[in-house]
């Protein structure tokens, strides 16, 4: 048996009593063995992390920049190593992990040069009125307290950056949980920390399992919570814990839509290439891949026709080989319950136009038509490379048809109307409008997070920096202003 690779507490190795089997999901084999903390060890990192917390607050900027700066260019360096590790773990094709390292690299980058832009304070004179004669309020923002962050198995690196990269930036401790799935490219990132020489207990990578998680979410020692997962997970933590301060970026079902005037044969073939790609890409495992198209009645037979083409032409097969576009799912229960969704909505009724089989742990892009509103493909995540068409007359019903959902994270509108694509922002009740493209879309650097089932706050780098802290006002008095 191989030792297994330790986790990271307060900034340096360590190993419990047990352990864990990390599997590759294409072929079973074991990618790693992980140790796991004892609660003695838990209870540690929290401690360490409740200590260092004023001393890592005043950390000078340029310090905390640095620091970020350092682990940007050494992800950067081990682009191909770590994309390989998070295929191995995840089952994401290798062209696809190593555009996840890279978005990694931009997080931290960012990171950094906010650290340095961000609390240069706001001043407000306040002679506004007769009261304030001689006084001057500065505002600041200060962090919250520790955070405590739970990483989702989709992105197991660029999702865990979301979480550590605006800690550390302003300077607040965190306690980073992966997913028990994929804990390996997050220790690897602990390695790079640790290169860093940040303060001792300013960040711990514990890979602590589910079944032990309430008493961690429960500790009020870590004021904030940043979730990405399930909203039924996500909504039973901030239902258990309503006075902390709880990030959660949940589920969606993300629609494409397809306007009339998107019509040219140019139009068209982006829009099904765009769709394609992004309802299967992570094998459709992230939130806002495409899993609705809802398309104007004038363009929809000659669309349908490009998509379920380009989507049974998207290669299958071993995730680290180049040329896989879709790879295995993170297991075989995931692919099974994929399966079972599917099969429930052609047994009432729906047409499937390809795919539709599955093997092992992985599952064909599928695309459907005509999915009756009591298929649960119609209203939940389907979490998988799963596609449905819809057919409907014009903008008044397309958006209607956006937000008859119970999610609203990302939309994408295909239209080169520029009222509409106000309009499209206005009405839509989703986080993000993406105009002339797929839902899939994300900058690292913008507002990313929904509504409704999707949850509540927002990532992006400053959002997040903006989310762990909170205002604290400076009134000077006595002034000559």
């Amino acid at each position: 048996m191989s030792t297994p690779t330790a986790f990271w507490l307060a900034g340096r190795k360590a190993t419990g009593e047990d352990s864990f089997d990390v599997t590759n999901s294409w072929d079973g084999r074991v990618v790693g063995t992980v140790s796991v903390p004892t609660e003695a060890q838990v209870e540690e990192a929290v401690a360490a992390a409740e200590a260092v917390q004023a001393e890592f607050a005043a950390t000078p900027a340029h310090v905390r920049s640095a620091a970020l700066d350092l682990v940007a260019r050494r992800l950067a360096e081990r682009t191909e190593e770590i994309a390989r590790l998070i295929t191995a773990e995840n089952g994401k094709p290798i062209k696809w992990a190593r555009g996840e390292v890279g978005r990694a690299v931009s997080v931290f980058r960012w990171a950094s040069e906010e650290a340095r832009r961000f609390n240069s304070g706001e001043a407000q004179r306040l002679d506004t009125d007769a009261g304030g004669v001689g006084r001057l309020a500065l505002t600041r923002r200060f962090p919250r307290g520790a955070v405590l962050g739970i990483a989702p198995f989709n992105f197991p690196l660029n999702l865990v950056a979301h979480k550590v990269a605006p800690a550390i930036a302003v300077g607040a401790p965190i306690i980073l949980k992966p997913a028990p799935a994929t804990p390996l490219s997050a220790l690897v990132l602990g390695e790079i920390l640790a290169e860093t020489g940040l303060p001792a207990g300013s960040w711990s990578v514990l890979p602590v399992p589910n079944d032990r998680m309430p008493a961690l979410v429960q500790d009020k020692r870590l004021p904030v919570i940043s979730f990405t997962g399930s909203d039924k997970v996500g909504y039973q933590i901030m239902d258990s814990v309503p006075r902390k301060h709880t990030t959660l970026e949940l589920g969606g079902n993300a629609a494409a839509v397809v306007l009339a005037d998107w019509s040219s044969e140019e139009d068209l073939e982006w829009a099904a290439t765009r769709i394609a790609t992004f309802a299967n890409y992570q094998g459709g495992q992230s939130c806002i891949s495409v899993q609705r198209v809802i398309a104007d009645a004038s363009v929809f037979d000659v669309l349908a026709e490009k998509v379920v083409a380009k989507v049974a032409a998207q290669v299958t097969g071993d995730p680290s080989d180049d040329a896989t576009d879709v790879g295995p799912l993170v297991d075989e229960n995931a692919a099974k319950r994929v399966e079972s969704w599917v099969d429930d909505a052609v047994a009432k009724g729906a047409k499937l136009l390809t795919g539709g089989t599955r093997e092992g742990a992985s599952y064909a892009p599928t695309v459907l038509t005509e999915i009756p509103a009591d298929a649960i493909l119609a209203t939940a995540e389907v979490f998988g490379p799963v596609l449905s068409l819809q057919k409907v007359d014009g903008a008044d019903e397309a958006f209607a048809a956006v937000n008859d959902s119970n999610y609203g994270l990302q939309t994408g509108v295909f239209t080169h109307d520029l009222q509409t694509a106000f309009r499209a922002h206005r009405e839509l009740e989703v986080g993000g409008v993406i105009i002339g493209d797929a839902p899939s879309y994300r900058a690292d650097q913008m507002p990313y997070g929904g509504v409704k089932d999707s949850g509540v706050g927002r990532e992006g780098v400053s959002y997040a920096m903006a989310d762990y802290t909170y205002e604290r006002v400076l009134v000077l008095t006595g002034l000559d202003l």
